[in-house]
């Protein structure tokens, strides 16, 4: 295909020059396919978020609330980024039969403007709540999981972006917070200590009355 017009033209008859030609369409066509997969796959935006190893539960504003934390590893944003949490569990229906049933959490906060550094997801545990009253014991024989999505959209290129994660029960902290990680660098800069994006402590003792 490299060769066509270059030099003396080699084929004599019709019949060649007709195969040539055949040859040279479809060599044209096959680059165009590859050099279009090639950009289509190089070209498309990757999430790159970071989800906490662990989900913690402890009070917040005076209420037991379930928490997990993102953070946006890109250097660019993502805008209107939207996080989605749902229960899974094993249940048995009135009839006796075993099912997997979905359950979505209500969140304090679902979305976000713009995604840049991190975003902690909280969802607080009040008798609405599936996970009202509920025990690590409990949650483990229901082979219960906690699914996490976050959907956006990239900055630079404007096409959508997704990432998600799950938790076990044996991944879920009781009664812990996560470490702090956001700080403040000599100029005024926020910055996040990722070294301790993961780290999460046991709340201290109630004091006794």
């Amino acid at each position: 295909m490299s060769t066509v017009g270059y030099g003396a033209m080699s084929p004599a008859t019709l019949y060649a020059n007709l195969v040539v030609t055949g040859e040279t369409a479809v060599g044209l066509l096959m680059l165009a396919l590859a050099t279009g997969m090639v950009f289509a796959r190089f070209s498309r935006p990757t999430a790159r978020v970071l989800f906490s190893r662990v989900a913690v539960t402890g009070p917040h504003n005076g209420a037991p609330t379930l928490s997990l934390r993102l953070a946006n590893q890109r250097r660019n944003q993502i805008l209107q980024a939207e996080v989605s949490l749902a229960l899974v569990r094993d249940e048995e229906t009135a009839e006796g039969d075993a099912i997997r049933r979905f359950y979505d959490l209500q969140l304090a906060r679902r979305r976000s403007p713009v995604f840049a550094l991190t975003f902690t997801v909280m969802h607080p545990i009040d008798e609405g709540s599936p996970l009202y009253g509920a025990v690590p014991a409990q949650l483990a024989a229901q082979n219960a999981e906690l699914v996490v999505s976050v959907t956006g959209f990239d900055e630079t290129m404007g096409q959508p972006v997704h990432a998600r994660t799950s938790y076990l029960p044996h991944e879920i902290l009781w009664n812990h917070r996560f470490v702090d990680v956001i700080g403040w660098t000599e100029n005024g800069s926020r910055v996040i200590d990722y070294r301790r994006f993961h780290d999460a402590v046991p709340l201290a003792a109630a004091p006794s009355r």
